[in-house]
């Protein structure tokens, strides 16, 4: 089955994510999360002191420490005249969270709760709220439970239970979809990055339900889906990244050979026996457009494409459907980093 007609040529293979960003019109960066909506890992930590000190033991605290200090982090930003890394875009979007204070927008951390589960302010009060001064999580309704849950989600808060929008900020800035940052300032065009093994690692806190008391990973099933939503986002995120490039260089062709590793790793599973009819469309679409400069309309119709049959898994299987993709899963010797141990 001929998936790609890829007419890219040339290019080095990279995996290391140092610097990276959102990508606008102009192939400059957006900010990941509304600094003025930010109200910083401080105030997560109040009732999620266990996930906060998982989160320390992490790269994703590091980062604000250490990326400013990297001698690769300071060559790129030289290329790209960039003199403060912790004060100008092209670096904040991905690796740093930022909060407003008096007009002015200050770095306050690496990657932090908000850079996943979405900027706080007008849903971490109402999360929190079990139904008034003297209710708990154990005494609370379950009808104020939904309707909380609800008004939480509505205000921004990513769940989750929302695995496809939980597991796209991963993508977002894994992909480095940046042209001038990889094109100019020499950064590596994406890293190496797999929903599971890097979900399951250093950045693992399942520890709110269990007081603390474990951090297991995530059930077979979770890992199921985590793994095929994961090809549909790298798949997605490669076909935005080809879409934007303007140029025959670097950052094109790992886009487009991106692409192709997503399809050819989805093709796989199809051929392990996944037979839900969302892998099917995602074969179909990939097989359908060229991955090519120049193709900008039909390769973001294909990328909206594959974003709704992603999500589509995401919200209407529970993983128990899906044993054929076990073979394919990382096992726990993959898993990026050490897990934090309460």
């Amino acid at each position: 089955m001929k998936l790609f007609n890829i007419i890219l040529r040339g290019g080095v293979a990279v995996v290391v994510l140092i610097c990276a960003g959102l990508l606008s019109a102009q192939g400059e960066q957006a900010m990941h999360i509304d600094p003025a909506n930010v109200k910083g890992p401080g105030a997560c930590g109040e009732c999620h002191e266990n996930s906060i000190k998982a989160w320390r033991g992490s790269h994703h605290f590091g980062t604000f420490k250490s990326m400013p200090r990297s001698e690769k982090a300071r060559e790129f930003a030289d290329k790209l005249g960039i003199k403060r890394v912790k004060s100008e875009s092209d670096c904040l979007s991905c690796h740093f969270t930022s909060s407003l204070d008096e007009g002015k927008v200050n770095t306050i951390g690496g990657i932090t709760c908000e850079s996943c589960h979405g900027a706080g302010s007008a849903w971490i009060e109402v999360h929190s709220d079990f139904g008034g001064k003297d209710m708990t999580a154990a005494t609370e309704t379950a009808e104020h439970k939904k309707q909380r849950w609800e008004k939480a989600e509505a205000a921004g808060m990513i769940r989750p239970s929302s695995l496809y929008a939980l597991a796209e900020n991963c993508y977002q800035c894994h992909t480095v979809p940046n042209e001038k940052l990889v094109n100019i300032g020499g950064h590596p065009a994406g890293s190496d990055f797999e929903l599971v093994g890097w979900s399951q690692g250093e950045v693992r806190h399942n520890l709110w339900y269990n007081d603390g008391a474990s951090n297991d990973e995530a059930s077979l099933n979770r890992r199921r889906l985590l793994f095929i939503v994961g090809l549909g986002l790298d798949l997605e995120y490669a076909l935005r990244g080809v879409a934007a490039a303007t140029a025959r260089d670097n950052y094109a062709v790992q886009m487009a050979k991106r692409a192709k590793r997503a399809a050819l790793s989805i093709k796989a599973l199809a051929d392990a026996g996944v037979t839900i009819p969302e892998v099917k469309a995602l074969l179909r679409i990939a097989g359908s457009v060229k991955v090519s400069l120049n193709n900008e309309a039909p390769l973001l119709a294909a990328a909206d494409q594959v974003s709704a049959q992603t999500k589509l898994v995401s919200e209407k299987y529970n993983g128990s459907e899906l044993a054929a993709v076990d073979a394919q899963l990382p096992t726990a010797s993959a898993y990026k980093g050490k897990v934090h141990a309460p």
